[in-house]
């Protein structure tokens, strides 16, 4: 565990310092190249049965449609997470809420800013700091919350109140217990599902190189064959540069090889190698067992009901998602 501590300009200090700024910089990078990552078009089915996959792209959709910084979104999290009173320790809080410690710094340095929040040393653990909300941040708080209902009414055009009512109730039951009573709104419950299954499954991994994301273009290859990159986005339904990258680290990993495609020799294509078999056993049994996670954490019924109502959500800009996630029940 690093351990950092946060001082009252939002600066950090501990040998892992600089660490915990670089992991905050590649969060931030990650998160945005997911939001212009998805493009519109039919969904591979092979990816439709799983919830993860499917928050993904409802997460990206709803980021596609923002009227906002992601600042704003964090903000309004750490307010509204304080109307249930003082808050101890400001790195608990940030863990509780799924944000970085680092941009929890950066929050914090602006709410304390515009006087919404104040934060004091807390006097049985001088390395913490108690956040409290000020009559301006609850003023605040009033205000984001009309915005969020706004927001998340349009947001879920495509579903009626009462199954919006269970989406959301579905979707706090994927959020860790010490988190399900802070976080409010479609929107903000979206965003905290997606990136606790991301963690989930990536922790599985850990120590072989790949991430969650492989599985899509792994598992993909490794039934199309010889594949041009062109192919492969068309058939993830991604941009041609989230499709570079993924391509890049699968290659720099040595699980595909770039040849020459057979039906065009003027072109690539690309191809596992027999270590991208391999891998793609190794990420496919993770992919399994966070299947397997989630289900038990929606309960009986649970899964099967949130994959249609997510599907339900992106069906206009993916046809075709409503019916497949439906044929699942």
């Amino acid at each position: 565990m690093t351990i950092v501590r946060v001082e009252p300009g939002g600066g950090t200090r501990g040998p892992d310092a600089e660490a915990v700024t670089a992991t905050a910089t590649e969060a931030v990078t990650e998160a945005e190249a997911e939001e212009t990552a998805e493009v519109p078009g039919a969904l591979p089915e092979a990816l439709t049965g799983f919830v993860g996959y499917l928050l993904r792209r409802v997460f990206a959709q709803f980021a596609a449609c923002s009227d906002g910084p992601e600042d704003g979104s964090r903000d309004f999290l750490v307010l509204d997470a304080l109307t249930g009173g003082d808050w101890a320790s400001q790195l608990d809080l940030a863990e509780r809420l799924g944000i970085n410690r680092t941009l929890m710094v950066g929050v914090v340095d602006r709410l304390e800013g515009r006087g919404q929040v104040l934060r004091t040393r807390n006097p049985d653990n001088r390395r913490q700091y108690i956040l409290s909300l000020t009559d301006e941040g609850r003023s605040a708080v009033e205000a984001g919350r009309r915005a969020v209902a706004e927001r998340d009414a349009r947001l879920t055009a495509a579903l009626a109140p009462e199954q919006v009512t269970r989406l959301n109730t579905l979707l706090t039951r994927l959020l860790p217990p010490g988190a399900q009573d802070l976080v409010q709104g479609t929107e903000h419950l979206v965003a905290q599902a997606h990136h606790r299954l991301r963690r989930l499954g990536d922790e599985k991994l850990a120590g072989t190189g790949l991430r969650v994301r492989h599985y899509g273009p792994l598992s993909l290859l490794a039934t199309s064959g010889p594949c041009p990159q062109q192919r492969l986005a068309q058939e993830l339904a991604i941009s041609g540069a989230a499709t570079s990258q993924l391509v890049d680290e699968l290659v720099a990993g040595g699980m595909v090889h770039r040849g020459r495609d057979p039906h065009d020799r003027r072109r690539h294509a690309l191809e596992l190698t027999a270590l991208g078999h391999t891998q793609l056993k190794r990420v496919a049994e993770a992919v399994g067992l966070l299947a397997a996670e989630t289900a038990e954490l929606l309960g009986p019924g649970g899964e099967d009901e949130l994959r249609a109502l997510l599907g339900r959500l992106l069906e206009p800009a993916h046809p075709g998602a409503a019916e497949a996630t439906a044929r699942r029940d």
